[in-house]
């Protein structure tokens, strides 16, 4: 790999210079990125999020993405998935395939990686409270296809701290929460799968309001409360640690985005190595990014494709591991294919065509970026600070300390929107009317019923003795301190639903009720 890079007017520049403080990219605190050369060895993964209504039209939309250069698969999943219901719960009516796919089986699972080879692409799953479940079965599905568990690759969010902060799609109380979490940290950690058990998400909170020094100050306090419960089960904090990925938001503001990318990556490096004693390779900072959902805007929407654009350039002057770019009308319904399309498109012409990849740090040595990037540093550091006096992460979400804060944030910046001290194009500035023309909107009904018969037809077919007893054993467990992973597979494997699991642990743990 060459040291230099020559741009298009024949200026040849070098690719790792030293940045502020003589730091190099790929050395401890890994500011200027994780890796010596970045993206001059390896991309980023462009991996767009997907799902809607079944598993069938899911797994469609999966293969398009594919055949146009998707390097990796995000799999959105709908509420009653999210929250632990079968499609045919009457808690489930009118949101069967909505947000995203529906999945209430393992059979399920198996129909959306149709004739995907699991052993050769990487997917993410956005969930949190079935985390455990929607893995032992992404697991069974591969088994069942002689896929060996050691060659599957990707993530779970599994961050279920969040849920109870920004989002809400929780099931269980805390403490029952935080075990499935750990359980599943340590099934990957024993079985030295090459699969990220928890990618602690700062999305969901900025997409609510926060700041974007909440955003990192949150989810590393978040981050923190996990590592303290993998070392309190006996884990080796420096495995789960390596296995552990993020999740964060890239909004419009380009240079605060890129600065704040930097200043995460940063203290992460110090808290691992200062708190936990990691080694170098346990204290780099890896994330995917997201562009922001909350910018999107019904009203001119094409102007969201410009937007998207700004956001993802800073994600890769940031230096992200992985990227989502939303569609342009997904304000307005599901995203078509074309506009699914264009969005791979602007990740592909930001790598292609820009010359942001030619050097590992293209931003280093800014006086406004580097003095961006220690003022959220020390601006997130007083946070935790502060999170940590109350007790940290776990603590803070049964005060409602974090809900506070960020209601705070949102509520400030929506009087900004209407006062017009903040500009929005297309919104509070430069109206005009410029909607979508045949937004295609789904036979969710339709979906649903086609669901629930499949779900009907499973039920009839397993060997319902044995799913009994695998969610008998399940209540065992749950009752007492044995490890949940390997009853979930069992239960999964008997064909087992996920509502009947969860369903099954409500019944032990009881449901949270939020302060």
């Amino acid at each position: 790999m060459s040291e230099t890079y020559e741009t298009s007017a024949g200026i040849v520049v070098d690719t790792a210079h030293k940045g502020a403080g003589g730091e190099i990219p790929g050395e401890f605190p890994f500011t200027r990125g994780i890796h010596p050369t970045m993206y001059r060895s390896k991309l980023w993964t462009m991996r767009q999020y997907a799902g809607f209504g079944t598993a069938a039209e899911t797994n469609q939309r999966f293969h398009e993405l594919l055949e146009a250069g998707q390097t990796g698969l995000s799999v959105a999943f709908d509420l009653p998935t999210q929250m632990g219901h079968d499609s045919d719960s009457p808690l489930s009516v009118g949101e069967v395939g909505r947000v995203g796919v529906a999945i209430d089986s393992v059979e399920d699972m198996s129909t959306l990686f149709r004739d995907i080879p699991l052993d050769q692409v990487s997917t993410s799953m956005t969930i949190n409270a079935t985390a455990a479940v929607l893995l032992a079965m992404y697991v069974v599905v591969a088994e069942e296809n002689c896929v060996s568990r050691k060659e599957l690759r990707g993530t779970i969010q599994n961050d279920i701290l969040k849920e109870y902060i920004a989002r809400g799609t929780y099931i269980f109380p805390v403490e029952p929460s935080l075990r499935l979490v750990t359980d599943t940290l340590g099934f990957i950690a024993e079985n030295d799968l090459k699969f990220n058990p928890i990618s602690v998400s700062g999305y969901h909170i900025r997409e609510a309001g926060a700041t974007a020094a909440q955003e990192v100050a949150f989810t590393f306090a978040n981050a923190i409360e996990y590592m303290n419960r993998s070392r309190s089960a006996g884990l080796d904090v420096d495995k789960v640690a390596r296995r552990t990925s993020f999740f964060f938001a890239a909004h419009s503001d380009l240079f605060e985005e890129v600065a704040k990318f930097r200043a995460a990556r940063r203290l992460w490096a110090k808290i691992m190595r200062e708190r936990f004693q990691a080694s170098d390779e346990s204290c780099r900072l890896r994330f995917h990014t997201q562009t922001a959902g909350s910018t999107l805007t019904a009203q001119q929407p094409l102007n969201n494709v410009v937007r998207v654009a700004i956001q993802a350039l800073s994600a890769a002057l940031g230096g992200t591991q992985s990227l989502h770019t939303n569609a342009y009308d997904e304000a307005l319904a599901l995203p078509s294919a074309s506009s699914a399309r264009l969005a791979l498109r602007t990740q592909q012409i930001l790598a292609c065509e820009t010359g942001v990849t030619g050097t590992a740090d293209p931003v280093a040595g800014s006086y406004y970026i580097e003095k961006l990037t220690d003022e959220l540093e020390n601006a997130v550091r007083e946070l935790l600070e502060e999170i940590e006096n109350q007790g940290g992460s776990a603590a803070c979400i049964q005060r409602g300390y974090f809900q506070d804060a960020i209601a705070s944030s949102a509520y400030r910046q929506q009087q900004e929107l209407e006062r017009g001290t903040r500009t929005v194009v297309g919104v509070n500035k430069f109206e005009q009317d410029d909607t979508l023309e045949d937004v295609r909107v789904p036979d969710y009904s339709a979906l649903a019923s086609q669901q629930v018969a499949r779900l009907t037809a499973l039920r009839k077919s397993r060997d319902g003795g044995r799913c009994q007893e695998s969610l008998e054993s399940l209540i065992a467990g749950a009752q007492g301190e044995e490890r949940m992973m390997p009853l979930i597979i069992e239960a999964v494997r008997a064909r087992a639903t996920v509502g009947e699991i969860c369903d099954t642990l409500r019944g032990v743990w009881g449901k949270y009720t939020a302060p």
